[in-house]
């Protein structure tokens, strides 16, 4: 058992939460990041739209991060943090191993969970031939044969969306997506292809998708294949302090709701990155993770400049004498019953 007391504890050692880390030990906090190495863009090649970083490695960027937050004095150790408690000073943090850390603060930068369709061999290609996000994958694969996966309301966005990138778009209504007339008008005039009938999979040649192949139908050639995923906040732990995932006013998943600067509904307790803003990219969660920090350091100083105060005073100033005789004495006062 770990019997330091930290300033913060992070649970989720990614972009939003080495960020936050980082700007946390630069504040010269005590800052403990809980990292469970399972970053959500662990299987793409690159990471894009990251000023100065484009193109970096997913597990070089943690490396660099990790490295930041090392040289400020912040701590990171390895684990599943499971659960959390809130004590008299702050919250306690159990990991899965048993291990428990304390913090005056807590911050969850967990991020989410792409739920996948069931669709054989869509997973083996999930952050390779299989993608979700044209600002993070549109430039490389642009021009190409690009198929995209109806999985819900969302997918008629995605096909259009899309298209900016290429010219040939075909949208696969996999039995899910049911175009309003509207929706149809659109999808024609950008000259945008729709196949009807269920997915049965997705085809590979030694690792490289080639297509994929209808339940009840021929196989199509497409390049690259857009899905979009349901996304749900990794919120156990926040739940084990009583907050709820809320659904997305998209309808894309789940998220757990903060407000600007990352507080939750629960003192102390704050979130960013994917956990509370589903459709954050890693620079985004980034800057997130910075503005928790910031905002965490200045509840903490409120606190102890709280503490200075009551200090400077003194336990028996003549507002605190007077607040215990009242309580004590109730009608009498300085000793002296007034004869009621």
């Amino acid at each position: 058992m770990d019997t330091t007391r930290y300033d913060v504890v992070i649970v989720g050692g990614g972009a939003a939460g080495l960020s936050a880390a980082t700007t946390l030990g630069r504040a010269l906090r005590s800052v403990l990041v809980i990292d469970s190495g399972s970053p959500r863009n662990g299987p793409a090649a690159g990471v894009h739209g990251y000023l100065s970083r484009d193109g970096m490695d997913p597990w070089e960027l943690l490396s660099t991060g990790r490295s930041e937050v090392l040289s400020y004095g912040g701590t990171i150790i390895d684990g599943e943090a499971v659960s959390a408690r809130r004590t008299s000073d702050g919250f306690g943090v159990i990991l899965g191993d048993g291990r428990l850390f304390h913090g005056r603060r807590l911050l969850v930068t967990t991020g989410l969970t792409d739920e996948l369709p069931p669709v054989d061999g869509l997973r083996e290609q999930w952050g390779k031939g299989v993608v979700h996000c044209p600002y993070c994958h549109g430039w490389e694969i642009r021009g190409q044969r690009i198929g995209v996966l109806g999985t819900g309301p969302l997918s008629v966005h995605q096909a259009l969306l899309f298209r900016q990138w290429s010219r040939d778009i075909t949208l696969f209504l996999n039995d899910t997506v049911e175009p309003t007339d509207d929706e149809w008008e659109k999808l024609a005039a950008r000259s945008v292809t729709v196949v009807d009938g269920a997915v049965a999979s997705v085809d590979a040649v030694d690792g490289v998708l080639t297509g994929l192949t209808l339940r009840q139908g021929p196989t199509f050639d497409v390049q690259t294949l857009a899905v979009g995923t349901r996304m749900e906040a990794r919120s156990a732990l926040l739940e084990s302090l009583g907050l709820g995932s809320q659904v997305h006013p998209s309808g894309a998943g789940r998220f757990i709701e903060t407000d600007a600067m990352g507080a939750t509904a629960v003192r102390g307790v704050y979130a960013a990155g994917n956990v509370s803003n589903l459709m954050a990219q890693v620079i985004t969660a980034a800057a997130e993770g910075v503005m928790s920090g910031a905002r965490i350091n200045a509840d903490l100083i409120e606190e102890e400049t709280r503490w200075a105060v009551e200090g400077h005073f003194g336990p028996f100033s003549a507002a605190s004498e007077a607040a215990v005789s009242q309580i004590v004495l109730t009608h009498r006062r300085h000793g002296l019953d007034d004869g009621i």
